[in-house]
């Protein structure tokens, strides 16, 4: 097993309770930690035996700035489910959505769920 990291891409989006919130959307960050079977990737060096990380960049960003969510726990659970689908060779999907922007009352740097798939 080997481990591909996408960390803190960031994507403009609508997600969350308020009307405020999809009214003026946000910056949301993800990362997303795959654990992959090798195969024949590592010996071989060929792209269709991996996880092509711009293409898996591509799901991330389809899910993050499509269909609004009213939490990120669900926004982060289709990202980890979409992402095995396209990609039968990650085993273990590591998901964290961050949410700097969060309507709290009071300072923080950021709101963080993380989900795996499967579990």
């Amino acid at each position: 097993m080997y481990v591909i990291r996408l960390k803190n891409c960031a994507f403009f989006a609508r997600h969350g309770v308020l009307d405020e919130e999809e009214a003026l959307g946000q910056r949301f960050y993800v990362d997303a930690v795959l654990s992959v079977e090798p195969g024949r990737a590592l010996v071989d060096d060929a792209i269709g035996e991996t996880v092509n990380y711009g293409i898996a960049f591509m799901v991330i960003e389809k899910i993050i700035t499509g269909e609004r969510r009213f939490l990120i726990e669900a926004l982060a659970m289709e990202v980890a489910k979409a992402l095995t689908e396209q990609f039968p060779q990650i085993r273990k999907a590591e998901i964290t959505v961050r949410k700097p922007n969060a309507p709290v009352p009071g300072v923080l740097d950021y709101v963080e769920v993380t989900v795996v798939w499967p579990e």
